[in-house]
């Protein structure tokens, strides 16, 4: 989801986080290790992914190469350091001095000149049709729109989205900022969206049966075939990460690599299952409403959003209210709650293979502000610490920080 603007990088100490996982051999190519840098690269300066992880705008990145963990921090003035030698502020008596030998008529002639003010860019979840190519593809549950970023001979990039949103709410502010552009130059992204869940979208027949979690993931499957593609990157978030999780544990040879934003493995706990049929009865009987809005602004940035991107919380709160189709929405989340556990487990055996988990290299996602910190440590749990890698954005706001998790 989006990001702040202006971030920066820093050290961070490792007593700050420590991993579990062990690192790739240097020396040894891996797919991961460009996303990776792509993400790093986009913490400069902002990207609708790191709101879906918690962070907002005007953060700031901090990283360390060796724990591939980053700490956002609310942006702050440039300090002014004064280094440890001989210069030091001149006494009133030299200032009055220096001051007594400058002209006293240069100071009339200054004139401010080509002053420009700078706004910030107004945040928008409009469609881009620069770039960008929509497809209806046909599958055994009715046809689900994919949308295609990038030129098609590159390597493929597969994108799924959450609840609540579709791939231009999800993706596209983030593949389209500026520092995204080395990553397009070099992949084709298809974002998939989930039937009914795109922009414009029809009220889905009464009589269709929404495709459950695991049909979805095979879903995709029919995607690859329709484009010919042999193998892709998994880029999803929250329910897309789920499953696009599930297509990988069936289908391991095609898929190189995973990027996971709150991702959950387990099923639906009663207090998710509980709220989340509150919302459906809503949905269906009297469509968007304010419960329903603030749930999926919950669910999507966390606690105390409105003091951290009140801009932004305006811009998904109106689209919530006027994109969303809130019946198609409803089947969605259905399928959701009724997820089953991935039944994936660690192996404690270094010795013995481990057929029952994830077996290409996977990026664990969160964020500070999240509430889905702890799925993703169940998941960080289960995953094989050789090939995975659990990230964490933290995030100080202008006054303080903030210690409480809260979202995406």
């Amino acid at each position: 989801m989006p990001a702040g603007l202006g971030t920066s990088y820093s050290s961070l100490s490792e007593d700050v986080y420590k991993s579990t996982t062990t690192s790739a051999a240097p020396d040894k190519f891996n797919v991961l290790d460009s996303m990776k840098k792509a993400f790093q690269q986009n913490f400069k300066g902002g990207s609708s992914i790191l709101n879906s992880i918690g962070g907002g705008p005007g953060a700031r990145a901090r990283h360390s190469n060796s724990l591939d963990t980053v700490s956002l921090h609310a942006d702050e003035p440039t300090p002014i350091i004064i280094g440890r030698d001989s210069r030091r502020m001149p006494s009133s008596a030299e200032e009055t001095a220096l001051l007594g030998t400058m002209p006293s008529d240069s100071m009339d002639d200054i004139e401010l000149k080509n002053i420009q003010l700078q706004f910030p860019t107004a945040r928008t979840l409009s469609r881009d049709d620069t770039n960008t190519t929509e497809e209806q593809v046909m599958t055994e549950k009715g046809s689900i729109l994919v949308a295609i970023q990038g030129d098609r001979r590159k390597p493929a990039i597969m994108s799924f989205h959450d609840i609540g949103l579709n791939y231009i709410a999800n993706f596209q502010a983030f593949f389209n900022y500026i520092d995204m552009r080395a990553l397009l130059e070099n992949f084709c992204v298809y974002h998939v969206n989930a039937p009914g869940q795109e922009e414009g979208a029809p009220a889905l027949p009464e009589d269709y049966i929404y495709p459950t979690m695991d049909e979805l993931a095979d879903m995709l499957n029919i995607v690859m075939a329709h484009y010919n593609l042999k193998s892709v990157i998994g880029f999803g978030v929250g329910a897309g990460a789920n499953i696009l999780a599930r297509f990988a544990l069936n289908y391991p040879n095609k898929v190189e690599c995973m990027c996971l934003i709150n991702c959950a493995s387990t099923q639906a706990g009663w207090i998710e299952w509980g709220y989340q049929k509150m919302n459906l009865r809503n949905l269906r009987a009297k469509g968007m409403t304010e419960g329903v809005r603030d749930y999926l602004m919950w669910h999507h940035f966390g606690k105390g959003t409105d003091e951290r991107n009140h801009d932004l919380v305006e811009v998904y709160k109106q689209y919530f209210e006027r994109h969303v189709q809130p019946v198609n929405l409803a089947l969605f989340i259905d399928s959701y709650i009724r997820r089953s556990d991935l039944s994936i487990s660690r192996e404690t055996d270094p010795g013995k293979k481990n057929d029952n988990t994830l077996r290409m290299s996977v990026m664990n996602i969160t964020g500070a502000f999240s509430p889905h910190i702890d799925d993703t440590v169940t998941l960080n749990g289960r995953l094989d610490p050789t090939n995975s890698t659990w990230m964490k954005v933290c995030h100080f706001s202008a006054n303080h920080l903030f210690d409480d998790s809260s979202r995406n």
